[in-house]
């Protein structure tokens, strides 16, 4: 599909959702057309008569509750704020060089400029809509921001959409090559001018927030009425228009990606490698590293610099990645923003709320930690706290301290404790459930039944009791952790976006109720929580009794160094002990690395 008939397939798309449009119009202006008539005729001496005067009655009287009817919609429609992406918007003084090179390649494309440009934390880039007057001050009159002088508006001519670019994207790509990926989205801006799409695109936008706002809770039952009836009719035209307004994207980015083909075409498609590169290190940096340090209240400052470090790491360790690395000689797109430093901090603040929902603005519960920290304020902590309320849950087991401790030598929270429990048969331990009182009834602990995970609920019980202690152990974390995450948002303050030097993100304009918008991981599991608290105890005993120092693998998040080499055999260890109750692969790894299970760990 060539551009003309991409461009011209869509303006014919645009016309059908006009023509709904225009049915809606008429079919609300029918009833008073009909009024009209049988009005004009009373005047000119026709439709005389009794029947007459009730059917002019009638039908004046239903024509001014469709005409009302008509305006409470259409004006529904026009004040609904469409929804907005939330992004950190670039200034044109804080990046003169990417403004440049998207003016520049515009003009090569020979269409409008955008005019603006934002950052998404995200792996894509587009062009969207912001001219609703919601969406911010109107642009200034004297000229475009993206245009240049000389280059004005005139009448009606809608302005141009903003241009998003993926964040990632500047940091790991090369200039030349963020340039041919953004190639086929300025193009855009050339079919977003047609007047006949920039109306049906804000028909059906204005329908869609429509939709969104009669949806919105909370509101009393009058209203509630009312919208019901405004949110129906949105529907209907929006269920009448959607397969137009579907192809009419599709003619829109056909024709952009045709009218690009003419731009950087073969470094695109090196680019386009990139592309997916970035992705794959953008998504394992989030849920390996960034989520860890989120869950304990803290979010890492410089992301997309973490992008560059792990893909980095990948290039090093797979051989199918070995020619990326020669690349970074040259000038990534970073440098074309003045201080790409505080853009990164906005995005990844931007990132934490997208991706985990953290507040708006830091706090001394949600504070940033850059990269050479992240071992001690992130893993060390994140370890330290997970083996104390380990140990909390043991208390309220009931478990007692390690064999071969004394009433004057408790112990104090050992690896050994954790070991015992879970290997040893159950007349050696504390009950697995209650312990008793001084008057001999049961003291049954604070753990629901039903925090216990669904497929350890239902289990026979077999003759090796370590994965009933592990199921009960699992069940008491889950609910121990529960109980954090349901204080801490209880206290949590309602904090509102703070800009960091004109770089914050524009979240005033979007739900922060329904934050986070695009979770990363399901729940853990109870199984994977006592695995992790068990790893945690395990480092925490390797730290404090055989030197092993927390650690960042840029690809694997927190990560044990002893003697300087990375424990990545740990893992199949901990399950064999939290799964099978056999401890023996473990404790000869503790044997080996050094490491005393029964000397005391500091925790928090």
């Amino acid at each position: 599909m060539g551009v003309e008939a991409g461009a011209h397939a869509a303006r014919v798309r645009a016309l059908a959702v006009l023509r709904v449009r225009g049915r809606a119009l008429a079919v609300a202006l029918l009833p008073a057309a009909a009024a009209v008539i049988l009005l004009t005729g009373s005047s000119t001496g026709h439709f005389v008569g009794g029947a007459w005067d009730v059917a002019r009655g009638v039908v004046s009287a239903l024509a001014v509750l469709v005409l009302l009817a008509a305006a409470a919609i259409a004006l529904v429609v026009a004040r609904s704020r469409p929804a907005m992406s939330p992004t950190v918007p670039i200034a044109e003084a804080s990046a003169p060089d990417l403004y440049r090179m998207v003016r520049d390649l515009a003009d090569r494309l020979d269409v409008p400029a955008p005019s603006a440009i934002a950052l998404t934390p995200d792996c894509d880039s587009w062009l969207e809509d912001r001219t609703h007057p919601a969406h911010g001050p109107p642009a200034p009159e004297d000229r475009d921001e993206l245009a240049g002088p000389g280059r004005r508006p005139h009448g009606r001519t809608p302005a141009a959409p903003v241009l998003v670019i993926g964040s990632p994207f500047l940091w790991w790509m090369r200039v030349g090559e963020l340039r041919a990926v953004l190639a086929p989205v300025v193009a855009g801006t050339g079919p977003s001018a047609h007047p006949d799409i920039a109306a049906a695109r804000r028909f059906v936008r204005g329908l869609d927030a429509a939709v969104a706002v009669t949806s919105a809770p909370g509101r009393d039952p009058v209203s509630r009425t009312v919208l019901a009836g405004v949110g129906w009719v949105a529907r209907l035209l929006l269920r009448g228009c959607r397969g137009h307004a579907t192809e009419m994207e599709r003619g829109v980015a056909a024709a952009a990606a045709e009218r690009a083909q003419a731009v950087d075409y073969g470094v695109r498609i090196v680019a386009q490698e990139q592309v997916g590169l970035a992705y794959a290190g953008w998504d394992r940096l989030l849920t390996r590293v960034a989520l860890p340090a989120w869950r304990m209240g803290r979010w890492p400052s410089r992301l997309d610099a973490g992008v560059v470090a792990a893909l980095t790491e990948l290039s090093r360790r797979d051989r199918l990645a070995e020619g990326f690395a020669s690349r970074l000689g040259e000038r990534p797109a970073c440098d074309l923003l003045e201080e790409p430093g505080t853009v990164d901090e906005a995005a990844s603040l931007l990132a934490a709320r997208l991706f985990h929902g953290g507040p708006a603005e830091p706090g001394r519960d949600w504070a940033p930690v850059n990269w050479q920290e992240y071992p001690e304020e992130v893993v060390d902590r994140k370890w330290r706290t997970d083996a104390a309320r380990l140990h909390r849950v043991l208390d309220s087991l009931g478990v007692h301290p390690a064999a071969g401790t004394t009433a004057r030598d408790p112990g104090g929270p050992t690896l050994a404790r954790v070991l015992d429990h879970l290997s040893s048969p159950p007349d050696e331990t504390a009950p697995r459930t209650c312990d008793t009182t001084p008057d001999g009834t049961p003291d049954v602990p604070d753990v629901p039944y039903d925090a216990r995970p669904a497929e350890t609920a239902t289990e026979p019980l077999t003759d090796d009791p370590a994965p009933e202690r592990s199921a009960t152990l699992a069940a008491g974390l889950s609910a121990e952790l529960a109980r954090e995450e349901a204080s801490a948002t209880a206290v949590q303050p309602t904090g509102s976006p703070a800009p960091a030097h004109g770089q914050g993100p524009d979240t005033s304009h979007w739900d922060d109720g329904a934050l986070p918008l695009f979770p990363l991981q399901p729940p853990r599991t109870a199984r994977e929580l006592l695995a992790d608290h068990v790893t945690a105890m395990v480092c925490c005993a390797a730290m404090d009794t055989a030197g092993a120092t927390p650690g960042l693998d840029w690809l694997d998040g927190p990560s044990l160094l002893v003697n300087g080499e990375r424990a990545a055999d740990l893992t199949s260890r901990v399950v064999s002990l939290t799964e099978d109750g056999d401890p023996d692969p473990l404790r000869a790894w503790l044997v080996a690395a050094g490491i005393r299970p029964e000397k005391p760990v500091r925790l928090v």
